[in-house]
């Protein structure tokens, strides 16, 4: 059980700018559940591994472990951890040396849907966000524009002060 901790730990120093550490503590955590006992919410851990990779420019093994994450969410019907990585997918596909405005719009967009029909709020804001992000780097700057706004009213309401920063400074961009 040690390995669920070591993940939790690995993805917190991902979020906090430590990837490198993250990133070893995150990939060992996976190769210790394997394919055993241990399955519950794999997908997770191996979604966070993607955010690792992504943070640190792996955008190849990026893509390879957030679709094995989508996967194996899919088999084991976590209807949650399917919304969180198609997000996920979605960052991926709006990085500027992997931009799929098409695939990252598709992804973000059946995020959404997931996140709202389960009520996810949270979710539902940061997809908001990364696709108001994306629209902006394209001539669609009306709907950038909405999408960020529509964020920020969540992010407001929800008291999720950090994000709100975050979503107004892409606005600013």
């Amino acid at each position: 059980m040690v390995f669920v901790t070591a993940s939790h730990l690995g993805y917190a120093l991902v979020l906090s700018g430590k990837e490198v550490l993250g990133h070893e503590l995150l990939e060992q955590s996976v190769a210790k559940t394997g394919s055993g006992v241990f399955q519950s919410s794999r997908s997770q851990r191996i979604s966070w591994l993607a955010e690792a990779d992504l943070r640190m420019g792996n955008l190849e093994s990026a893509k390879e472990h957030a679709g094995h994450a989508l996967e194996l969410a899919r088999g084991q019907k976590e209807r949650g951890n399917i919304a969180w990585t198609l997000r996920l997918l979605g960052e991926i596909h709006s990085h500027p040396e992997a931009l799929g405005v098409e695939e990252a719009e598709d992804h973000y967009g059946q995020a959404l849907a997931l996140a709202s029909e389960l009520g996810m709020r949270p979710l539902q804001a940061h997809c908001r966000k990364g696709l108001g992000a994306l629209l902006g780097k394209t001539s669609r700057t009306d709907e950038a524009r909405a999408e960020l706004a529509a964020a920020m009213d969540m992010y407001r309401e929800m008291e999720m002060a950090y994000w709100l920063e975050r979503a107004e400074e892409t606005l600013d961009d």
